[in-house]
């Protein structure tokens, strides 16, 4: 099933996965391009991480409070050069939290919402993000998704595998996207980036950011 050709309305995907187009504002797009500009370029800078079957992945990424490198978490970047990650911001916090109460329409259930790690990726024009889950945090709290700068087709799939059933859906500079609850595990990827017409003034001098904030359960 294809969405994009529906008015860009906050829609349901599946239970639990939501999405709101339009929900980040210029110029936060722009505050948190700065942000990601500082942070990758911080100690070691944004790498693409190498898989245990020695692939590369074609995003390059960097991380805030938690390191991730295939398939586990660690306080230091043990794929690079060992040092300590970069802290996770509380102002960061801050936005998933507005982020959740607004998708779910739950203020409440938003104030507990404590992300404490940050997966930053940027997408070149040829980069892709297979289907995969979300399975490597010891806590299963919604997983808040940002978007920015080029368009890009978003896959959200089943909870059981990478097969069919799944939804295709366009994610615009601006776009948010939750999943927690019965998709706090489905099955998700970008299979690809789309034409970049139209795309706003953010800074950002090609292809995409993808931000997504997780809470880790590790102690």
């Amino acid at each position: 099933m294809v969405l994009e050709l529906v008015p860009r309305e906050r829609r349901v995907l599946a239970p639990g996965a939501v999405h709101v187009p339009d929900w980040l504002d210029l110029d936060r797009q722009r505050e948190l391009v700065r942000a990601c500009r500082e942070w990758a370029s911080e100690g070691p800078g944004i790498r693409a991480a190498v898989l245990p079957n020695g692939g590369q992945m074609s995003v390059r990424s960097v991380c805030l409070g938690w390191h991730w490198y295939p398939y586990r978490y660690s306080r230091t970047r043990d794929d690079q050069d060992g040092s300590p990650v970069a802290p996770f911001p509380e102002w960061l916090g801050d936005l998933g939290r507005q982020a959740l109460a607004d998708a779910y329409g739950d203020p409440e259930r938003a104030r507990g919402y404590r992300p404490d790690i940050a997966l930053i990726n940027h997408y070149g024009p040829a980069a892709r993000m297979g289907l995969h889950r979300d399975s490597d945090e010891k806590a299963f709290d919604p997983v808040v998704s940002f978007s920015i700068g080029a368009p890009c087709v978003f896959r959200l799939g089943n909870t059981e595998h990478r097969g069919r059933p799944w939804t295709d859906v366009e994610l615009h500079s601006g776009d948010l996207v939750v999943f927690g609850d019965e998709s706090r595990l489905a099955y998700h990827g970008v299979p690809k980036l789309l034409p970049a017409h139209d795309v706003p003034d953010t800074g950002l001098a090609e292809g995409r950011l993808n931000i997504t904030l997780r809470v880790s359960g590790l102690s």
